[in-house]
């Protein structure tokens, strides 16, 4: 990775910072799926993890030429106005990296049930024994709040920044932007 453009969403009045990286992540998701899956990484450089946010900032990181591409496309109609000015720059030289990858919650205690009764055989009272609602696993982490094309369903997206490294590890980033095993410069 030899690049980077940041996007900075600006105060609105009218919009909470969060409602807008809500849209602007949601954008990047359906522009990420059609032009630069596996190349691009996200990170939020204003996150604050204990206090469950995500901050201001978004950036892209990827190589120029993919990032140039990506950004050629119409993909931030509607949010320009949102957007502080930005542009396509250099990754800064000795920058640190991190992994910046999704967190998923075994939060359903009903999929859960559900799936013990199948695989297991037991009916639905053995399986609330087995797995009571105080099972629910939560997360503190912060998030998007996403709608499924498909179903229509709105989800929380749970990100961790994972500590800093000295160097790169390489791999394949998934339609969010998001990986387990490549990282991206931190600065």
């Amino acid at each position: 990775m030899d690049a980077y453009l940041e996007l900075r969403l600006r105060p609105d009045p009218e919009f909470s910072a969060d409602l807008l990286l809500n849209a602007l992540f949601a954008k990047l998701h359906r522009a990420l799926v059609s032009h630069g899956e596996g190349r691009i990484g996200v990170s939020f450089p204003d996150v604050h993890p204990a206090a469950g946010h995500l901050g201001g900032r978004v950036r892209l990181h990827g190589q120029a030429a993919d990032l140039a591409h990506l950004m050629a496309q119409p993909w931030l109609l509607g949010m320009r106005d949102h957007l502080a000015d930005f542009a396509i720059a250099p990754v800064p030289e000795g920058a640190l990296h991190r992994i910046v990858r999704r967190v998923q919650a075994k939060s359903s205690v009903a999929r859960q049930r559900r799936r013990l009764m199948r695989r297991c055989g037991v009916d639905a009272a053995a399986a609330v024994a087995a797995i009571p609602d105080h099972a629910a696993e939560r997360l503190t982490l912060p998030c998007v709040v996403l709608t499924s094309r498909s179903t229509q369903q709105q989800f929380r997206l749970f990100i961790a920044h994972l500590p800093l490294q000295p160097t790169a590890s390489v791999g394949r980033f998934s339609a969010y932007g998001l990986s387990d095993d490549a990282s991206i410069p931190w600065f």
